[in-house]
């Protein structure tokens, strides 16, 4: 049989076999043979008839239907057709990611054939006889065509081979020679797959880019956001569009807003920021309270819907942040130019501005379009300076809004608010991009100060909009962290316990105030950074979306993102209902739970890049330290090994359990340990080790360890 005879054959096999399914689903009481069947799906043919005949024994046999007598077929059970995307574990088993279900799907081996890790799929959901859960059995892939795949490039003499750098994909892209678009080999490469026949064990493909050589950080960057899907430049159309914008205000519209030009007002941001989409300004009142402006970048001013502009920004969804660069989402002629609020130029904003008392009490609330000029720019470090001396520029307005921001910080903690204060991992490069050490950014009370006032803005936008004593409910995208799930809690009061802490809870309201107060004993403890992730990782994950559940995290009934529209879209639209709903304008926003969902994602993708991006820096940190000794602890098991951070450096490898000598080690899920079978040794998170460096892959971004005894 030709190659497209089978194609032909099996698209008809899945066609039939959904038609059959739904059928016999919308018809349950009934018991039908192979000819009504046929009769139905209007066959007259005589080989599909017996396709249909052959379909229906298989569907037997996989316990969708039941042989009530000779030859006829009645539904056994509910069938649910699902769609989702394929995780494929060890061992070549599937798991399917699916909104219309609770857990993921598990599909057996046997329905994995010609599938691949990332996939989305149509798949059915089926209870086969003798088992207790539901399997999933993949009738079709629904995006393969337009997917990616980063990978490095084999030449051989009359064809290649894409393998690809994703290690979850365990096939590699057959290559003809006239489809390598001249790539070296061993360059890094994306190409797609084109076909692939039943018959064969390869995908046929065809490289579409050619990044370069693998050695490169700049295509190993490349390689990164190639492969979360994440575009590295913008379209011809969206950077003319960009630059068409005028940096001057226009004076009309000036006259339409409050001006803020004379009053104080400042910017706090990292030292290599490159926007500043927030600015603080400070005015102290008659009545003896403080007036505190959140002044945000007012890109919607700018980016109107429907534009490219707009296309390309929900598109991208956020800005991608990356050890050396930063990929944002929206052109430098706007990110860093038009919409940034740089010192000494005249901006417009969207602001939220709050009259406080000492205490942090909110005694008045605006929001509204404004202008303003900001005076200074601060980094964090100088602004630390002046909390800690209490001298310097601004100093009066700074410790003033500084000790405002504590009360709201203590307030807010004490109503329920996790405190989590967890060390981030940054590096420092040299003049050509490579690292030269890594440190660990600790949150002082600067970062602090911004963050509250933020947070402030954040929940009284969310909660002005979304208050359910208005009239009319008006749509908005809110950012939502669910209750902690129970079970993870308790893995976690497992893990604590340890180190000698007992942690009880009465409900989910108390699982917060008994976490800060774990924190507040443990915070000089060596375990405390490990401890905090812990404690993340047993909390449910914030996403956008249009139901408001509430944010756990932070103990807000309304939160939404409000002050960062130049490097999240979910802001951008915030910022337009907001600025609707002050006009008593309520437009229609049809697809504002997809946009929802398709930021949380493109959230997802973006966290997944950075994390990959600092993988590949420490890699590249370690490759000339092979052989040398260090001294770490455990943060995390699993049934493959040990992951250790190395105290020097920060840098985090893998122990695998083939590796460890003098035993056998397996990983034992209930105690949370590895356990030698013979000597009873074991090894738990936290536990300090001393290891040697033995391997490091940049390509695979990966650093090999093994025990010192």
């Amino acid at each position: 049989m030709s190659n497209k005879n089978k194609k032909s054959r099996q698209k008809l096999n899945v066609q039939f076999r959904q038609e059959i399914v739904s059928f016999f689903a919308e018809n349950p009481s009934g018991g039908y043979n192979y000819k009504q069947i046929a009769a139905f799906l209007e066959v007259t043919d005589k080989a599909l008839r017996k396709l249909i005949f052959e379909l229906l024994l298989n569907l037997k046999e996989e316990g969708i239907l039941r042989e009530t007598e000779r030859g006829k077929f009645k539904f056994n059970g509910a069938q649910l057709i699902i769609e989702g995307k394929v995780d494929v574990a060890k061992r070549g088993v599937g798991y399917i990611i699916s909104d219309q279900l609770e857990e993921d799907l598990m599909v057996p081996v046997k329905y994995m054939s010609h599938i691949i890790h990332g996939d989305v799929v149509r798949a059915e959901v089926v209870k086969s006889r003798g088992r207790l859960n539901a399997q999933g059995r993949i009738v079709e892939v629904l995006n393969r065509a337009e997917r990616r795949f980063v990978g490095t490039i084999d030449i051989q003499k009359k064809y290649a081979f894409l393998i690809p750098d994703d290690p979850k994909i365990t096939v590699d892209i057959f290559i003809p020679n006239g489809k390598t678009r001249k790539a070296e080999n061993g360059d890094k490469v994306i190409g797609r797959i084109s076909d692939w026949p039943e018959d064969a064990k390869n995908p046929f493909g065809e490289i579409v880019e050619v990044l370069g050589a693998t050695d490169s950080n700049e295509v190993q960057m490349k390689a990164i956001l190639a492969g979360q899907g994440i575009n590295f430049s913008f379209p011809d159309e969206v950077l003319e569009e960009a630059n068409k914008i005028n940096v001057e205000l226009d004076v009309d519209e000036i006259g339409r807003r409050r001006d803020f030009r004379s009053i104080l007002t400042f910017t706090i941001d990292p030292v290599d920021a490159k926007d500043f989409d927030d600015a603080l300004s400070v005015e102290f009142l008659e009545n003896g309270l403080t007036r505190v402006g959140v002044h945000i970048a007012d890109v919607a001013h700018y980016v109107k819907p429907g534009t490219a502009l707009d296309k390309e920004a929900i598109d991208r969804g956020n800005s991608v942040y990356l050890v050396d660069r930063v990929i944002p989402m929206l052109p430098e002629h706007l990110s860093n130019g038009v919409c940034s609020l740089r010192p000494n130029e005249e901006k417009f904003t969207f602001s939220a501005v709050f009259e406080l008392t000492k205490e942090g009490q909110v005694k008045n609330e605006w929001f509204g379009k404004t202008v303003i000029n900001s005076d200074r720019r601060f980094t964090y470090e100088e602004a630390q300076e002046i909390i800690e001396t209490g001298k310097g520029e601004y100093a009066e307005e700074i410790l003033c809004i500084d000790g405002i921001a504590k009360k709201l910080r203590a307030e807010r903690l004490a109503l329920g608010g996790l405190e989590i204060e967890s060390a981030e991992v940054r590096f420092e490069l040299d003049e050509n991009g490579l690292p030269i050490g890594v440190y660990k950014k600790i949150s002082k009370d600067s970062n602090k100060l911004i963050e509250e006032y933020m947070l402030l803005a954040n929940k009284s936008v969310g909660k002005f909009v979304g208050d359910r004593k208005r009239k009319m409910v008006i749509p908005l995208i809110y950012r939502v962290h669910d209750k902690p799930d129970r079970e993870k809690v308790e893995q976690f009061r497992v893990f604590v316990s340890k180190f000698g802490r007992d942690f009880k809870f009465k409900n989910d309201h108390d699982i917060a105030l008994q976490m800060n107060e774990l924190f507040g004993e443990m915070r000089e403890d060596a375990n405390f950074n490990m401890i905090q992730q812990m404690a993340i990782k047993s909390m449910a994950k914030a996403i956008y979306d249009t139901e408001n559940i509430g944010h756990y995290g932070l103990g807000f009934e309304y939160y939404a993102h409000f002050t960062s529209p130049i490097r999240r879209y979910a802001d951008l639209m915030v910022h337009r209902i907001l600025f609707e709903t002050l006009e008593g304008k309520q437009k229609r926003h049809p697809h504002l739970s997809d946009i929802a969902n398709h930021i949380s994602i493109t959230e997802r993708r973006a966290v997944e890049a950075e994390r990959a991006s600092k993988k590949y820096f420490q890699a590249q940190y370690l490759q000339d330290k092979i052989g040398e000794r260090f001294t770490g602890f455990i943060t995390g098991i699993t049934d493959w090994g040990m992951y250790v951070e190395m105290h020097e450096n920060h840098c985090e490898g893998m122990v695998t359990l083939k590796s460890m000598r003098g035993d056998r080690f397996v990983f034992d899920e209930k105690e949370y340990a590895v356990i030698g079978q013979r000597t009873g040794e074991s090894y738990t998170v936290g536990d300090p080790v001393e290891v040697v460096l033995s391997r490091v892959s940049l390509v695979k971004k990966q650093i090999d360890l093994e025990l010192i005894d």
